[in-house]
């Protein structure tokens, strides 16, 4: 009994100082790192350095050697050792291309030189010490390619044709083996479409590959293609000129629409805009023939002497190249004389401001209105001042034939206007004008025989007194149809107008 007590009584005291001495220990334990590069990255061909250091060892620890391993399928390959005691040893297949920077307990960092794709991976730093254990920290090396560009443009001769529509290959732009993978585009004002494709090759780089494609037309040709690759912070840009055959264009110059007779020294010049540039021209009218005064010099004709009506028509030149032919024309006319534009052409011909549409609107509305307002006041006004202005007498006063009773004329007699009684009026009598005769002109019918009124009749109406409406209905024999003489005096239109006649030939407003 005495004996088990005293066994488990050591074995405590073991396991307790084992716990004493591990926990004095643990806080230098924890202290203990060792430090690496998270992530290095190199191209192929160039050097790295993979850093990697001990910290804060501890006095009792003891540090037995440094190794660099590379993790390869969930194993260990060991790249390169450091030994105080064995010295340095470098492993294949970096034996010529691993080197420690300065061996020491503390440091470990190595030089991979000339890197290979082969080199891409996981690189684990270990130090092994005593009694402590081995520490270890782990960097991960990425192998960069830099990728071969090129553009080439198509050795198919590009043809513009009318109603082409396929669209064919004019450039390729190759991005060869980059690792990771370039960004390619082009850059041009052409109305073409880009294709892309990309290679994964076996020793994991990767091709990237676009293709230009459009329809060949006059207005692509010259124009300028540049394809752009992109590779961290790389820029690459090559660039071609489309060259781009076609027919001629033809266009006629030299006819100013002012050919007049005799004028001289004038020419018709044709232009072609062909790819390539037209070989051949001819002239000619739509009859055949041309005018015995004009000389052709390649793409000119010249028209010798002064002009004559013989020189209007319609003018064809044909231009051809190795694409094709085409013409164009113009109709020449001739006129007696010069023309000189009037200043109302050159008028218009002056640059016009450009006022917006809205603003020229509002201003013809503003002026429409304006002018609407003003023809309303000016009716408006004209019409109250030509009302009437009399007395409250009912009566309407019909003035007579312009002589006083005595039969004397007045001074400025007016000009007569005849005014009648129509039959069919109310019970007041008004006066509406009348293009018959007067009294004086009036005829007498004696016998069958019609004879102008005489002296003794216009004695008699000219001694008539003057009559009221009412007075005038009181006699309806001769008088439902009798003709007075209504004086009208421009000069006096508004003494008439604001004064009432009386009897004895005077007037009171």
């Amino acid at each position: 009994m005495a004996s088990q007590l005293q066994t488990s009584c050591r074995a405590s005291c073991w396991t307790i100082g084992v716990c004493i001495l591990a926990a004095a220990l643990l806080p230098g334990l924890q202290a203990q790192t060792v430090l690496v590069n998270d992530t290095v990255s190199g191209f192929i061909g160039s050097d790295v350095v993979l850093h990697c250091s001990f910290t804060n060892p501890l006095p009792n620890v003891k540090i037995t050697q440094v190794t660099w391993q590379k993790a390869s399928n969930g194993s260990k390959q060991n790249v390169a050792i450091y030994n105080p005691a064995m010295g340095v040893s470098i492993l294949s297949p970096y034996k010529e291309r691993v080197t420690f920077r300065n061996p020491s307990f503390k440091d470990g960092t190595i030089q991979l030189s000339r890197l290979e794709l082969e080199d891409e991976g996981v690189y684990i730093c270990e130090f092994a010490t005593f009694p402590t254990g081995n520490r270890e920290s782990q960097l991960n090396l990425t192998v960069l390619a830099k990728p071969t560009n090129r553009m080439e443009g198509t050795k198919r001769p590009l043809i513009a044709k009318s109603g082409r529509t396929e669209k064919i290959l004019v450039a390729t732009c190759t991005s060869s083996n980059g690792k990771p993978p370039s960004t390619v585009t082009w850059d041009t004002k052409l109305k073409g479409e880009a294709e892309f494709q990309e290679i994964r090759n076996s020793n994991g780089t990767i091709t990237v590959i676009s293709r230009y494609r459009l329809v060949p037309s006059r207005e692509a040709h010259r124009q300028q293609l540049m394809c752009v690759v992109n590779y961290q912070l790389d820029r690459f840009t090559d660039s071609i000129t489309l060259n781009v055959q076609y027919e001629p264009e033809v266009t006629i110059e030299g006819f100013d629409g002012n050919w007049f007779l005799n004028r001289k020294d004038v020419k018709l010049i044709c232009k072609a805009d062909a790819n390539p540039p037209a070989h051949t021209y001819e002239w000619k009218l739509p009859n055949g023939t041309l005018p015995g005064s004009v000389e052709i010099q390649n793409n000119t004709i010249y028209f010798k002497g002064p002009v004559s009506y013989s020189v209007a028509g319609t003018y064809i030149c044909e231009a051809s190249n190795a694409i094709g032919t085409r013409s164009g024309l113009v109709e020449v006319n001739v006129t007696e004389f010069p023309y000189t534009p009037s200043p109302i052409d050159d008028r218009k011909s002056m640059v016009q401001p450009n006022i917006p549409t809205p603003v020229i609107g509002g201003v013809v509305g503003g002026v429409s209105l304006v002018l609407l307002v003003a023809v309303v006041l000016f009716v408006v006004l004209r019409r109250r001042r030509h009302t009437f202005k009399g007395d409250y007498s009912t009566k309407k006063h019909v003035y007579g034939n312009g002589y006083s009773k005595a039969g004397i004329p007045q001074h400025h007699p007016p000009m007569a206007q005849n005014l009648q009684y129509p039959d069919d009026s109310d019970d007041e009598k008004k006066p509406g004008p009348l293009g018959g005769s007067t009294y004086e002109d009036e005829d007498e019918d004696v016998g069958g025989e019609r004879k102008l009124g005489g002296p003794n009749k216009y004695e008699e109406d000219a001694k008539r007194p003057y009559f009221t409406v009412d007075e005038g209905e009181a006699h309806p024999e001769p008088y439902d149809e009798r003709t007075l003489g209504f004086q009208y005096d421009p000069e006096q239109l508004d003494i008439a107008e604001n004064m009432v006649s009386q009897n004895d030939g005077s007037f009171i407003s």
